[in-house]
C-alpha cells in the first residue's frame, strides 16, 4: 500500500470531497484506510456504569484508497506515489517534484 499512517491525503470522492486529513489507521488487507475528521458517522454507545447516560458520538469510517490522493509534504502538492530502490532500501519519491517523501 503506497499510504502510510501519518500522511496528508485529499479525498477525491464522496460527500468529503477535496478536504484534507491525516490517515489515523490503514488497513490493507480491506485496501482501507481512516483519515481523521472525514467520513464521520454517528454511533450509538451505550452507558457503561450505571447513573451513566448513552451518548451519539462521531467516529471517523474507513475509505477506499483509490478515493485519496496523497499531498506531498515537499511541492505541497497532490500526487502519484513513485517508488525508488537504491541498495536494498526502497523509498517512497513524489511523482511531480521528484523529492523522496
Amino acid at each position: 500500500m503506497k499510504i502510510k499512517i501519518g500522511d496528508t491525503v485529499l479525498i477525491l470522492a464522496g460527500k468529503d470531497k477535496n478536504k484534507k486529513g491525516k490517515v489515523i489507521k490503514v488497513l490493507p488487507k480491506e485496501n482501507q484506510l481512516v483519515v481523521e475528521g472525514v467520513n464521520l458517522k454517528k454511533k450509538h454507545v451505550k452507558p457503561r456504569r450505571q447513573g451513566e447516560k448513552g451518548q451519539i458520538v462521531e467516529v471517523p469510517m474507513s475509505l477506499n484508497v483509490s478515493n485519496v490522493k496523497l499531498i506531498c509534504p515537499k511541492c505541497k502538492k497532490s500526487v502519484r506515489v513513485g517508488y525508488k530502490v537504491a541498495e536494498k532500501n526502497k523509498y517512497r519519491i513524489c511523482r511531480k517534484c521528484g523529492q523522496e517523501i
